[in-house]
């Protein structure tokens, strides 16, 4: 690997070839070298911009440009080398206008190539960047911004470019991050929240009805809310997919009719169930598989996502397009049954720290009377891998006396299940998508206030899947609030060093999942 990036590296992903790291003609995810060389160009743009603003906050026209940088290297968000080399530009371009000191990008060998332990903090403070960057530009679509998190861009980059860090200064920096992706996420649920109101607990159809439609993936609530208002008295119908479930529990957004269900399962299976479907779907965000041949003319972008050949809708944000196609493609000519992994046909959503903290007597009641015994909260992201089967086996064998709240896209392994309720509640909720990690936060600080206890002595136990970024931003977090024995998996980070590793175990008791049966055994078996 040289300045010039003729050669490509990633292990950024939980799918990361071989556990350890992506490299020749393409990754796992399915970008090509072209569009992951590009990726760290971008990104030894963006760290060099950081660096010659001195470490110092970065002029506030500038914010909105490095969130855009940082999301578009997310992994399965923008595979188009064109569009991601015009964002290096811009960035080059901006670095002038604003006379910055001059020099040139950083050069991203001396990352991927430093000391194993340097390598693997400054790549948790880079991922979790990443995520953040993501929330951060959700937010900022609904006009909210936090200073503190828009200057903490600039000061994690310009850290990442120098040279020679040890553990001693980039270990506060990685539990910075997790502080700051905090903030960001509360940020972003006040966002949410005060454009589409608070959620409320809502079943949501699996099956698709007659006629034109929109599938409508990705996380951005506003790409959405502008999709519906726009498909107002068209006859066009509009279901979500993916990480876009949570959308159908608030209600300035249930309130449009034409909203009307989820369209398929988790998103590694879109090759598979987009194929052949007689409808348009608009990627507002991650995450994007490469596009195939029997559904590609059928395939938009928005935002930061660009896959080659695929129609993009710029920043006028005018879906007519889209609305076109799916009034050209018709629909299905009857209703078309389907069903959740498990063969449910529908599924819930909606419990966000609103509607839970809402039952927060009676679930304290059902604690103290032993109705409740443990709570789990199972979620993350989903993948492909092989073993992923563990989450949808962990939660049928909860026992029925305990409850499992759920977040993020790796709720679709069990979220069409009937495990029956407790307390009144289902033993399932889906507080949300993986940003409403802030809602498991505030429910768990809620509990641990309720009964006089720290957060670790809770009967609470986090079992997480991750994929990519903003898990990594998520993780911090938890970390950040000194979340003890969290269970993670399906495989443990390639970044992660083994002395790093070596300090999270010792110090926050991280440790890898291993079978449903033996670690609830192991769970439970602590609290009888």
């Amino acid at each position: 690997m040289n300045e010039s990036f003729d050669d490509f590296f990633c292990f950024q992903c939980e799918q990361t070839a071989g556990g350890r790291a992506c490299s020749g003609r393409a990754g796992v995810c399915g970008k090509q070298k072209s569009a992951a060389v590009s990726q760290d160009r971008l990104t030894a743009a963006l760290i060099g911009l950081a660096r010659a603003a001195g470490g110092e906050a970065l002029p506030e026209s500038l914010h909105g440009l490095v969130m855009e940088g940082l999301f578009a290297t997310v992994t399965n968000v923008n595979f188009d080398d064109d569009a991601i080399e015009k964002l290096t530009e811009r960035v080059r371009e901006e670095k002038m206008l604003k006379r910055l000191p001059a020099g040139g990008d950083y050069d991203m060998a001396k990352l991927w190539e430093a000391d194993e332990d340097e390598r693997s903090l400054k790549s948790l403070i880079l991922f979790g960047l990443r995520g953040i960057a993501a929330y951060a530009l959700h937010a900022r679509a609904l006009g909210h911004t936090d200073g503190e998190v828009n200057d903490f861009f600039g000061k994690a980059l310009a850290a990442i470019g120098e040279d020679g860090c040890g553990m001693e200064k980039l270990l506060p920096l990685v539990m910075e991050t997790g502080r700051i992706n905090l903030k960001c996420m509360d940020l972003l649920d006040r966002a949410n929240t005060g454009a589409y109101g608070v959620p409320k607990p809502t079943s949501v159809q699996l099956s698709v009805e007659k006629g034109p439609f929109v599938v409508v993936s990705g996380h951005d609530l506003h790409d959405l809310a502008l999709l519906l208002e726009q498909t107002r008295g068209r006859c066009v119908n509009v279901y979500t997919h993916g990480e876009m479930l949570p959308a159908h529990a608030y209600p300035e957004l249930k309130k449009y009719p034409q909203l009307k269900g989820n369209f398929g399962t988790a998103w590694q299976n879109q090759q598979k169930e987009f194929d052949g479907v007689p409808a348009p779907v608009l990627f507002t965000t991650n995450c994007l598989m490469p596009v195939r041949d029997g559904y590609r003319d059928r395939v938009f972008t928005t935002s930061v996502v660009h896959f080659p050949g695929a129609v993009h809708i710029g920043e006028n944000k005018d879906f007519t397009p889209v609305i076109n196609k799916a009034l050209e493609l018709g629909g299905y000519p009857e209703k078309r049954h389907m069903t959740g992994i498990n063969g449910g046909d529908s599924v819930m959503t909606g419990f966000g720290h609103g509607a839970v903290l809402s039952a927060a007597d009676t679930i304290v009641s059902a604690v103290k009377s032993k109705a409740i015994r443990h709570f789990f909260l199972v979620g993350g992201c989903d993948g492909a891998r092989p073993g992923r089967n563990y989450y949808t086996d962990f939660v049928k064998q909860t026992p029925p006396d305990t409850l499992v709240l759920t977040l993020a896209c790796g709720k679709y392994r069990f979220n069409d299940l009937d495990i029956g309720q407790i307390a009144g509640l289902p033993r399932i909720l889906d507080m949300g998508q993986c940003n409403d990690a802030w809602s498991a936060v505030k429910v768990a600080l809620a509990l641990s206030e309720a009964f006089n206890c720290g957060v670790n002595d809770l009967p609470l136990t986090l079992v997480l899947s991750w994929y990519e970024q903003k898990a990594v931003s998520i993780l911090l977090s938890l970390l950040h609030l000194g979340i003890k024995n969290i269970l993670l998996g399906p495989s443990l980070p390639a970044f992660v060093s083994p002395n790093v590793l070596s300090f999270l175990v010792e110090k926050y008791g991280i440790r890898p999942i291993s079978t449903p049966a033996g670690d609830l055994a192991m769970i439970l078996g602590k609290r009888d």
